[in-house]
């Protein structure tokens, strides 16, 4: 087995180490084998000044006429590229996953021309992808946790299935009605697994469990003739195809509770008399992930290893191998002996992209650990903790409330965490545990009106982030479907936003004079006079701020600056 990530009684030899291996760098506590070379194509972080990207739309799914209302169950939930972009995943409250594949051919994005010794012009084209339908399935349905009167009994069930409803009550000899909850049918958080013999997995989760889904493509024939058989009549010959074609793509219980389809296709049908029509794509529930969690469900990760995962709710973090389903270890609890004792709850989790063994977590309290599964069974003590160590200005009841992160982020060097909390877009570096290396102030314009963002709880909702893949740029939401973007390395630079809608155009704030900073509550966000280097959002005010109109779920391609974000029901994306 390997050493452990943190060694203390290793330190001093691992300082002598660090002078001749540039892999390992000691930290306060000891050394961490985090790579500090990494490969010279990849952005490096504070090295370099990025040209600022000119944002374009590209294209839009489910667009809205003006006025029109929108269905709560379609408002777009989760949005997810797969691990070569070449699919796109998107999950609303409906409890329906969507899928998008690539087109084979994008739209040319730029031209360039470059000069060589013979006098000829050697032109390369890039082009953007472009995304088209390929299927959808209904992930998860509606249930209801009835909790018994002893500890530990809870039934979940359908709610659309009366009789199995009706029957476990009667065998239930008591109810507490006021702990039974509604669970819905929300996509919280969806993550893709490794691509297996041509077959997509991805994982999806609503507040209490967690499937895993297999997508495959199928040849479909046009049937022409049907071969009944010397033992099928032809008065029952109707009913022998109509039973076969009900029961091609549908389990005998509803929404993958048997786990695999009845496999009733009747060999009454010769298939060289069928007509290729093309492929489709069929989906299948392979696994449920369920009863795990007391509370809800707010991150799924899957491991590089891809053989494991991890499932985070308010106050635990389970592991789990994606081949049992029954069974799953508890590796972080936080939940108190006494309730009121409870200072903070998760909020996101994810693991690190290069390295199986390391974790990170992020809490209400602003604070992000950093945890090795190898230390001990239960990760309970975290190897590093960022913080902001020394935050300025007066604590006011809003701080813990704007500062609880809502999103983290691992960047592609395995170096970096980006995190989102209410105000602002933090960056920071691992072996920098006091403070965030800089700071995008996101929502600096409405902290005076932290009161009224309370009083009608938008001061509560949660901004998704994300790191372009080369970890130049980041992007996260905002208010008046507004889509900020700023450049790794530039310290002055004050972002670019970008409304989401068709005809929108990259909007670059002005240079605004600065205005005295108040003493209240202006400076309730953590890192507002910390000394280093803060970017603001100086100028946003000339936009005006729609609190009902947010853009929460955004991804960014893996490979080229693309963007997919969502508006209510819409999915848009821009490309640079």
């Amino acid at each position: 087995m390997k050493a452990p990530l943190i060694d203390d009684k290793k330190h001093i030899r691992g300082q002598r180490e660090s002078k001749l291996n540039p892999w390992i760098r000691p930290i306060s506590s000891g050394f961490i084998n985090i790579p500090h070379k990494f490969n010279s194509r990849r952005a490096r972080f504070f090295s370099m000044t990025s040209p600022p990207l000119r944002w374009q739309f590209s294209q839009v799914f489910g667009e809205r006429n003006p006025g029109e209302d929108v269905e709560n169950g379609d408002i777009i939930s989760a949005i997810e590229f797969e691990k070569s972009g070449d699919y796109l995943a998107v999950g609303d409250r409906g409890g329906r996953v969507v899928i998008f594949e690539k087109e084979t051919t994008g739209k040319d994005v730029t031209t360039s021309k470059q000069h060589s010794q013979n006098g000829s012009d050697n032109v390369s084209v890039m082009r953007h992808p472009e995304y088209r339908y390929k299927t959808e399935f209904q992930s998860h349905e509606p249930e209801v946790c009835y909790c018994g009167m002893y500890e530990n009994e809870m039934h979940y069930l359908h709610t659309f299935d009366f009789e199995t409803v009706y029957s476990t009550l009667l065998l239930v000899s008591q109810f507490d009605y006021l702990k039974s909850v509604d669970i819905e049918e929300k996509i919280n958080k969806m993550k893709w697994c490794t691509t297996l013999n041509g077959s997509l997995f991805i994982l999806s989760t609503n507040d209490k469990t967690v499937k895993l889904w297999k997508v495959k493509d199928r040849k479909v024939k046009k049937v022409k003739e049907m071969d009944l058989g010397p033992y099928v009549s032809s008065e029952s010959s109707l009913l022998s195809e109509s039973s076969f074609i009900s029961g091609e793509s549908k389990s005998s219980v509803s929404n993958g509770h048997l786990l695999e389809w009845t496999d009733n296709k009747g060999t009454n049908i010769s298939s060289s008399n069928g007509l290729n029509i093309g492929d489709a794509a069929f989906s299948r529930c392979r696994k449920m992930y369920a009863h795990a969690h007391d509370y809800n469900i707010n991150s799924v990760s899957v491991n590089s290893d891809g053989e494991t995962f991890i499932s985070a709710d308010d106050l635990r973090i389970n592991l789990w191998n994606l081949e049992v389903s029954d069974q799953c270890f508890n590796i972080i609890d936080m939940k108190p002996s006494n309730m009121d004792d409870l200072t903070e709850v998760i909020t996101s989790a994810e693991f690190h992209l290069l390295h199986c063994n390391l974790l990170a977590y992020s809490s209400s309290r602003g604070f992000i650990r950093l945890v090795d599964m190898r230390q001990s069974a239960l990760c309970d003590r975290s190897a590093i903790m960022l913080q902001d160590a020394d935050p300025r200005g007066t604590k006011t009841f809003f701080t813990e409330i704007i500062a609880s992160i809502s999103n983290i982020k691992f960047s592609a060097d395995g170096r970096h965490i980006l995190s989102r909390d209410y105000m602002n877009l933090k960056l920071w570096d691992m072996r920098m545990s006091t403070s965030p290396v800089v700071t995008y102030k996101v929502h600096e314009h409405l902290q005076p009106k932290l009161c009224d963002l309370y009083n009608n709880d938008a001061i509560f909702d949660k901004f998704d982030c994300c790191i372009s893949g080369d970890g130049s740029h980041f992007a996260t939401g905002s208010y008046s479907n507004h889509m900020r973007i700023f450049r790794n390395g530039v310290v002055s630079d004050e972002g670019t936003t970008v409304e989401a809608r068709r005809t929108s155009s990259r909007k670059q704030p002005k240079q605004a004079a600065p205005r005295t900073r108040r003493s209240s509550l202006s400076n309730l966000a953590r890192g507002f006079y910390r000394q280093g280097n803060d970017v603001s959002d100086k100028g946003i005010n000339e936009f005006s701020c729609d609190l009902s109109s947010k853009l929460q779920h955004l991804a960014w391609h893996p490979k080229t600056n693309l963007i997919a974000c969502s508006t209510g029901n819409s999915l848009f994306m821009y490309y640079a």
